[in-house]
C-alpha cells in the first residue's frame, strides 16, 4: 500500500514538473515573439524616421519660385542690327533687359550698392529664359511681356521656409513684400528639376544629366552582366565536371560577392582607364566597372534558379532524347528563367545604388551638360547626391533630400518589378 501510494506521489511530482516545464517554455516563447515584435516595431520606426526626415527635407524641392515682371524687348539690346540671326539672338545680354525690367518695377533704388542687391532677387537662369522666348519667336523683340522668371535661390528659401532659411537683406525682405503685395511672387511646378543638369546654382540645378548617366551605366551593365551571368551559372551548374578547379571558382565567385564595392573601382582605374585608357567620367567604364561587381550577384542567382528545378525535368527530357543541350536550353532555362531575371534585377538594383567605385573612375565630376552618349562625360544620381550633400549652399540640401526620394522611388520600383516577375512565372514543385 505504501509502494502505491509513493508511486501515485512520484507521478503528481512528475507532472507538476511537467507543467512547470511548459509553463516556463510558453514564457520563454511569449517573450521571444515579444521581442521580436519590438525587434520589427524598432526597425519600422527607424525606417519611418529616415522617410520622414528625407520626405519634409525634400519635398520643397519640387517647387520653384519666381517673380513677375514686365520685360521690354529692346531691340537696340537683344538685336541692334535688326539681322534677326540666331548668332545675334543667341549672344545678345538677355541680363541688361532683365536689370531694366527691376530698375522700373522699383524706381526708388538708385544708389549702385542698392541695385546690386536689386539684382540679385532674380536667379541668373532668367537670362536663359529670355533668350529661349526670342529664339523660339523673334517677333516678341519690341514689344513688352509680362513674364514669370526664376527667383535666386535666397529669395526661393525665404519665400518657402521664412527668414530663417534666408540670408536676405531687410531691405531686400522689403522689396520682396512690395511684389507679395502686387501679387507678383508665386511657386510653381519645379520642371527644371528634371529637365535641367547640374548647375553653381541651387536653383538652376537638375537631375537629368545624373538621371540619363544612370541609364546609360545601367544599361550597360544589363548588356554585360546578365548574359556573362547566365552563362557562367548555366556552365558551372550543368556542364562543369566536379573537382579542384570549379571548386576553386566557386570559392572564387562567393568571395568576390563580399568584396567591399571601392576594390572594383580601384580595378576599373587601373585596368579601363590606366591600361585600356578608356575616358574618364565615361558610363562606358561606370558600366564595366559595375558589371564585374554585379557578376558574382547575378551567377548565385542564377544557380540557384537553376538548383530550383527538380531533377524529374531532366530526367524526363533525357529519356525522351533529348540532348543534354536540349534539356538545359529547353526545359530546365525557361522554369529558372523567372529566378534568374529576379536575381538580375536585384544585382542592377544594387549597381544603381552605388557611390564608391564610380568616384574612383572620376564620375565625381561636376558635369552640367547632358551626356549624349556612352563615352560623354557624365555622373550618376548617386554622385549627384554625394556632391550635392557636400555643397554649402543651403538650397542645395532640399536638393540632395529631392534627388534621394527619387532614387529610393527607382530602387524600390525595381525590387517591385522582381518580385512581379517571380509571383507571374515561378512554378511551385510539390
Amino acid at each position: 500500500m505504501s509502494d502505491l501510494i509513493k508511486a501515485t506521489v512520484k507521478r503528481g511530482q512528475v507532472r507538476e514538473a511537467i507543467e512547470q516545464s511548459l509553463i516556463r517554455r510558453r514564457k520563454r516563447n511569449r517573450r521571444f515573439r515579444m521581442l521580436g515584435l519590438a525587434a520589427v516595431m524598432l526597425g519600422m520606426l527607424f525606417l519611418g524616421m529616415m522617410f520622414f526626415s528625407i520626405i519634409s527635407k525634400g519635398y520643397s524641392a519640387f517647387v520653384l519660385t519666381e517673380i513677375q515682371l514686365e520685360i521690354y524687348f529692346d531691340a537696340e539690346i537683344v538685336d541692334p542690327e535688326g539681322a534677326r540671326s540666331r548668332e545675334a539672338l543667341t549672344a545678345a545680354a538677355y541680363g541688361k533687359l532683365v536689370k531694366n525690367a527691376l530698375r522700373k518695377a522699383f524706381p526708388q533704388v538708385r544708389k549702385r550698392k542698392e541695385k546690386r542687391k536689386l539684382y540679385r532677387l532674380v536667379s541668373t537662369g532668367a537670362e536663359q529664359q529670355l533668350r529661349e522666348l526670342v529664339q523660339k519667336d523673334p517677333g516678341i523683340i519690341g514689344t513688352r511681356q509680362k513674364l514669370w522668371l526664376t527667383a535666386d535661390d535666397d529669395v526661393d528659401q525665404y519665400y518657402k521656409h521664412g527668414e530663417n532659411q534666408s540670408r536676405l537683406k531687410a531691405q531686400q525682405l522689403a522689396w520682396l513684400a512690395q511684389l507679395r503685395a502686387r501679387d507678383a511672387l508665386r511657386t510653381s511646378f519645379n520642371t527644371n528639376f528634371f529637365s535641367a543638369g547640374d548647375s553653381r546654382e541651387p536653383e538652376l540645378a537638375g537631375i537629368r544629366g545624373a538621371v540619363v548617366g544612370s541609364f546609360f551605366v545601367i544599361l550597360i551593365t544589363l548588356g554585360l552582366s546578365l548574359p556573362l551571368g547566365v552563362a557562367a551559372a548555366i556552365y558551372l551548374e550543368e556542364f562543369a565536371p566536379r573537382n579542384r578547379w570549379t571548386d576553386f571558382v566557386e570559392i572564387n565567385i562567393n568571395n568576390l560577392a563580399a568584396v567591399p564595392s571601392i576594390v572594383f573601382g580601384l580595378l576599373g582605374l587601373a585596368v579601363y582607364i590606366n591600361f585600356f585608357e578608356l575616358p574618364r567620367s565615361a558610363p562606358l567604364v561606370g558600366g564595366l566597372v559595375l558589371t564585374l561587381m554585379t557578376l558574382p550577384t547575378i551567377i548565385i542567382a542564377s544557380r540557384a534558379a537553376l538548383k530550383s528545378v527538380p531533377p524529374s525535368i531532366r530526367e524526363a527530357a533525357l529519356g525522351m532524347g533529348a540532348s543534354k543541350m536540349q534539356m538545359v536550353f529547353h526545359h530546365v532555362l525557361p522554369l529558372a528563367m523567372p529566378g534568374m531575371l529576379t536575381g538580375a534585377i536585384i544585382g542592377l538594383a544594387q549597381a544603381l545604388g552605388e557611390t564608391a567605385p564610380l568616384l574612383m573612375i572620376g564620375m565625381v565630376a561636376f558635369i552640367v551638360d547632358v551626356p549624349a552618349g556612352i563615352t560623354d562625360p557624365a555622373t550618376v544620381l548617386p554622385v549627384q547626391i554625394y556632391l550635392w550633400a557636400d555643397s554649402p549652399e543651403r538650397a542645395f540640401t532640399e536638393k540632395t533630400s529631392a534627388a534621394i526620394m527619387v532614387l529610393l522611388v527607382f530602387l524600390v520600383l525595381m525590387n517591385l518589378f522582381a518580385i512581379w516577375l517571380r509571383r507571374k512565372f515561378e512554378r511551385r514543385w510539390d
